[in-house]
């Protein structure tokens, strides 16, 4: 029988199919895979990556840019830092404060923001505490100690740079330093409880060498409230040479800055009542002193007008006693007796220094008060002039009891010209008249001329002294300065007593039309009065009121007789009689 396909050897019946077992598959199937894990490589190659650009840093060449870090890189790329860089982070103020002072300071430029004076005595007129800084000064004038150069100037702003700042232990110094690793500028500035007088220092460097320059304070100092600075802020300096104080108005530096240089005790700005002065001291070497004009905003009349400025200095190391104040005598007479001539007596100096003595001598021992002070010390001086105001109202008596006389020669010369020969005659006649009664024609007038000089007196004391400031009477609030009433009292009394003395006093001109003008004199002087200080308006009403008292006495004491009548019908023309 023919063999079947299926019949294959091994694969008939009664024979067994060959199998792998699980065990056997799961090796061969491991086998399998390390085979193409291992032989892979060796059939397929790889393409080679792309080639990397080269890098601009050994940095950043040694690491790919994806590895590299950012801070490392910026760190890389920043410039090394120049060494002796001294800066501050951000614009700061600080406060410095006394029992006298309250002073702010700006680390922008290391200059002086505000300078307050805070005993309130020296108030302004509103009653706050004294701004002695302009607060309306330009900017292009700069903060008080700001820094000017006049030659070489250092390469970078140093009124503009931020400056490190430090403290005193004891808070009443501060020190202000700023470098660029070039320029090194140092400001110091060091004050004392109790006392007005301070020191400042500056010292300004480039590439070790040290630069020329000034200390700044413009654009106007003083009381704000003040309604016409350019009359009362001035520049100064004492000059040691010349042994005299050389004031300067602000106008002496309207075309440009005015410069002058020397050896002076202290040079610096002033109003009224106050200064800023540094004191280089009488041996010290020659200072610049540098006066401006600034235009500035006046806060009391919100209009512009003409400030002073000034800078001092000169050196690359400048460093100086500082007064920043009152003009106190007393106060100035400790710290240096050349202070003492910051107070302007004018040309009546030799009563003036008196009379504000006695002033307060008077109020310190006896009213404790300036208005009645003024009223005291007036009566004296009318008590002590009174032998020449009685020979004066002799005098004027006299001269109305010859008056019909006058008049008589007068009517005689009538119609004669001023080059007539015979007005030599008149002239004569009237002198006879006068010698032969004993009159001095110029007798009336001498109660006048003596207040001239008193008033003058007056004046100043009571526009120079700090003491007289804010000096308030009864209604009156500052008797430096006119009634803030609005109808003004003590003007308008002095018009009365005016107009009343004169009615009193014997008339020695028999014109009616002279004596017409003579009452109209009081409406003059109260015209004149009603805007000058009050404290010189009570000196003058009181003049007036005591002189109304010393008339009346003598008027009882020496009735005036009745005048003779004479004919003073002007003789006609061809007669000689």
């Amino acid at each position: 029988m023919a063999d079947s396909p299926n019949n294959l050897p091994g694969t008939g019946p009664g024979k067994k199919k060959f199998e792998l077992s699980m065990e056997m598959r799961l090796l061969i199937a491991f086998i399998l895979m390390g085979a193409v894990l291992f032989l892979t490589p060796y059939i397929y190659k790889p393409t080679p990556p792309a080639a990397q650009p080269k890098q601009a840093t050994p940095v950043q060449a040694a690491k790919p840019a994806a590895e590299s870090k950012p801070t490392e890189i910026a760190k890389a790329a920043a410039p090394a830092p120049i060494p002796g860089q001294m800066a501050a982070d951000k614009e700061e103020n600080f406060t410095i404060e006394s029992d006298l002072y309250r002073i702010q300071f700006s680390n922008r430029g290391a200059v002086v923001k505000s300078w307050i004076l805070k005993q309130k005595k020296y108030s302004d007129s509103k009653g706050r505490l004294l701004e002695l800084v302009n607060q309306t000064a330009p900017k292009s004038a700069g903060l008080p100690f700001s820094l000017e150069f006049k030659g070489q100037k250092p390469a970078v702003d140093v009124n503009q740079a931020l400056y490190v700042t430090e403290r005193s232990s004891d808070g009443l110094g501060i020190d202000f330093k700023f470098s660029d690793g070039r320029v090194m500028v140092r400001k110091s500035f060091r004050f004392t409880i109790g006392k007005y007088l301070s020191t400042v220092e500056t010292e300004v460097t480039q590439s070790g060498g040290q630069i020329p320059h000034l200390l700044v304070w413009r654009g106007g100092f003083g009381d704000p409230m003040v309604e016409d600075p350019a009359t009362v802020q001035h520049t100064l300096h004492f000059d040691v040479a010349a042994n005299k104080l050389v004031v300067n108005e602000v106008k002496a530096a309207k075309d440009g800055p005015v410069s002058v240089s020397g050896r002076f005790s202290f040079a610096g700005l002033e109003d009224h009542y106050f200064a800023v002065v540094v004191l280089p001291g009488a041996n010290a070497p020659s200072v610049e002193a540098v006066s401006y004009s600034d235009m500035a905003l006046i806060p009391a009349t919100g209009k512009e007008g003409p400030h002073p400025g000034m800078a001092v200095g000169g050196s690359g190391l400048n460093s100086f006693p500082l007064f920043v104040g009152p003009k106190d005598i007393d106060l100035l007479k400790k710290l240096d007796p050349k202070l003492v001539d910051l107070v302007d007596w004018g040309w009546f100096w030799f009563l003036a220094k008196p009379l504000f003595a006695a002033l307060n001598w008077v109020n310190d021992k006896m009213t404790h008060n300036f208005g009645w002070a003024i009223i005291l010390v007036t009566i004296a001086i009318n008590m002590l002039l009174l032998p020449l105001r009685m020979a004066s109202m002799k005098s004027m008596k006299k001269m109305a009891q010859i008056q019909p006389q006058i008049a008589a020669i007068n009517a005689k010369y009538q119609g004669i010209g001023m080059r007539d020969p015979k007005k030599n005659e008149q002239n004569q006649e009237v002198m006879d008249l006068y010698k032969k009664n004993g009159v001095n024609p110029a007798g009336g007038c001498v109660p006048m001329l003596l207040q001239i000089p008193f008033f003058f007196a007056f004046y100043k004391v009571l526009t120079v002294t700090i003491e007289l400031r804010n000096a308030p009477w009864l209604w009156v609030s500052d008797l430096s300065m006119p009634e803030t009433l609005p109808i003004r009292i003590l003007p308008i009394a002095m018009i009365v007593t005016q107009f009343i003395q004169q009615k009193m006093t014997p008339s020695t001109s028999p014109d009616p039309t002279q004596q017409k003008v003579m009452m109209f004199m009081p409406l003059m002087l109260g015209f004149f009065f009603y805007s000058v200080s009050s404290g010189l308006v009570l000196y003058w009403l009181m003049g007036n009121v005591i002189g109304i008292a010393q008339q009346m006495v003598f008027n009882r004491m020496t009735p005036t007789p009745a005048p003779a009548v004479i004919d003073v019908t002007p003789r006609k023309k061809g007669s000689r009689k």
